[in-house]
């Protein structure tokens, strides 16, 4: 383990085990990511898509 593991994160609580810190870490991190736009043209062309199962009919029964 590198010296950050070590430090207490300041939102951290006291009671917080590993599992847990690594839970939060991992969402933090995660938010942390570029998110694909939300509304207006790109939205409308993903919309826009045909679902999967409906350009297969004989898959349906």
């Amino acid at each position: 383990m590198s010296q950050d593991d070590q430090t207490p994160d300041a939102d951290a609580p006291a009671d917080e085990t590993p599992v847990q810190r690594a839970l939060r870490l991992k969402k933090a991190a995660l938010d942390a990511r570029p998110q694909a736009p939300r509304g207006g043209r790109f939205q409308r062309e993903q919309n826009a898509r045909i679902a999967a199962g409906k350009s297969r009919p004989w898959m349906s029964k």
